[in-house]
């Protein structure tokens, strides 16, 4: 990731009133790590273009990307496209199966953040079934079924060649 996030800037009040507002618990914004604001533009790659006159985005840490997130219009972009969802970390903690417990697919990240951020929110739905296929168990809102259903598949199977069996030759 060639983009550092301390240079980033800080949400400012009428940021936090409003995600506390929404319902959004002040450890959600705080925890992993801190909601950060960035100003900027989506670009049509799906990609964060950094514009100092732009509209404000919050910036989200992932393991290997950063998200962006408009919520004025609910846009989503990444800054090197490798993340897939929002709280990827979740995906392969055990505590998130324990005790009969699915993964969390939230529709938007203010549902997620008001939920503490526990789960996922799916950015590219291509990207799903590679990332969610070793999971034991999801759960996820109806609006979200078809989606899940129509991606949760490999993008491309390997083509089949049957090799007919020889027949008169000797094992």
């Amino acid at each position: 990731m060639n983009f550092d996030i301390s240079s980033c800037g800080w949400l400012m009040q009428r940021h936090l009133d409003w995600l506390t507002a929404s319902g959004v618990p002040m450890t959600a914004i705080n925890k992993p790590y801190p909601v950060r604001l960035a100003h900027g533009h989506k670009a049509a790659d799906g990609r964060f273009d950094l514009d100092p006159g732009g509209p404000d985005w919050f910036v989200f840490t992932e393991r290997d990307d950063l998200v962006f997130w408009r919520p004025r219009t609910g846009e989503l972009a990444t800054w090197d496209g490798r993340a897939f969802a929002l709280g990827e970390k979740a995906i392969d903690q055990a505590s998130t199966y324990c005790f009969g417990f699915a993964l969390k697919i939230f529709e938007s990240p203010l549902d997620w953040l008001r939920a503490g951020r526990d789960g996922v929110v799916i950015l590219n739905w291509w990207g799903a079934y590679d990332g969610l296929q070793h999971c034991p168990s999801v759960e996820l809102p109806e609006s979200l079924e078809q989606h899940y259903e129509q991606h949760m598949q490999p993008r491309r199977m390997p083509q089949v060649f049957i090799r007919p069996k020889r027949r008169g030759t000797a094992a």
